[in-house]
């Protein structure tokens, strides 16, 4: 089978298709025919090696999220059958990543997807809906709330924006003026500058700080002072400023959901629904992962990067 491999850290140029062997699924595991698999700041980090040691056996295979079909069961599967459309999240370090023509993943780990919903789309909801739902689960904001996401614009603050607007909450999020408009669509009830004066605009429209804070753009210590005594914010990287007033600062670990089939089920219903967003920015061939690398580490990507595997599937 192809799959992108690392043969060695460095830049997009060390990645390689390479053919592996077929993996095969043990007890309680599902093989995919992988038809989409997103490309994100997790693959980079991983490709450049600064993740430290190796995440597994060579050759080291990138990706974290993928859709596809069911190729085949293991042993003591009874829910899954062979040409079910389904997507999920998985980790190189438990094995070889999403970025393979085959994957095995745990059964409890897959969701089905609607006929109607594309591949690529589909790709883009595991681990920006699941890293969203775990932040919500560790801020418990009740319905009339105030709500900050840093980022909003970007995949993870753009599903904060509206699944805080879906639990009723009154949400204020960040935008340069090329994305203002865009976060507004998603819902956000005040927009704000991003820079130098976000936390003033912030605190202009919340006088007594936020109750809760979604840092997607990594802000880190600076942003706290947007937050009210005794509020709270999730992480999504370690925190590395001293926190006080009472404020709680929780990291959100993705890794914990990844064999959260049933959490991830719901997000592909809201947005079978319409209402989740999914953004695909554009559309490779695995054989340009390279290319996907570049563009996105150049920033300014708006929407995820996918790699096909299967283009009549995409």
């Amino acid at each position: 089978m192809r799959a992108v491999t690392i043969p060695e850290f460095g830049g997009p140029d060390v990645l390689r298709v390479a053919e592996l062997p077929l993996p095969e699924p043990g007890e309680g595991q599902v093989r995919v025919r992988v038809a989409a698999a997103t490309v994100n700041p997790t693959d980079t980090v991983l490709r450049a090696g600064m993740r430290g040691d190796p995440p597994g056996p060579e050759p080291w295979v990138p990706g974290t999220e993928l859709s596809g079909v069911v190729d085949t069961v293991g042993e003591g599967v009874a829910d899954w059958a062979a040409g079910e459309r389904v997507v999920a999240a998985t980790m190189p370090r438990s094995g070889h990543g999403a970025q393979a023509e085959y994957v095995v993943v745990p059964a409890e780990a897959l969701a089905r997807i609607p006929d109607d919903m594309g591949f690529a789309a589909a790709a883009t909801i595991p681990m920006n809906g699941l890293t969203v739902r775990q932040a919500f689960d560790k801020l418990e904001l009740p319905a009339g709330a105030t709500l900050v996401v840093t980022g909003a614009a970007g995949a993870v603050g753009g599903y904060a924006v509206e699944l805080g607007v879906r639990q009723g909450l009154r949400v204020i999020a960040d935008a340069g003026p090329a994305d203002e408009e865009l976060v507004r669509r998603l819902g956000a009830d005040v927009v704000v500058p991003r820079g130098a004066g976000m936390v003033a605009a912030i605190r202009a429209a919340a006088p007594e700080g936020v109750d809760g804070l979604i840092d997607a753009a990594v802000i880190g210590g600076p942003v706290l002072e947007a937050v009210r005594d005794g509020g709270r914010v999730a992480a999504v990287r370690p925190f590395d400023s001293d926190v006080e007033r009472g404020i709680t600062v929780d990291l959100v670990l993705v890794v914990d959901e990844m064999h959260e089939g049933e959490k991830l089920q719901e997000l592909v219903d809201l947005a079978a629904r319409g209402e989740l967003t999914l953004r695909v920015a554009r559309v490779l061939p695995v054989e340009e992962a390279a290319e996907a690398h570049r563009q996105l580490e150049a920033g300014g990507t708006r929407g995820r990067l996918v790699l096909s595997f299967d283009s009549s599937l995409v």
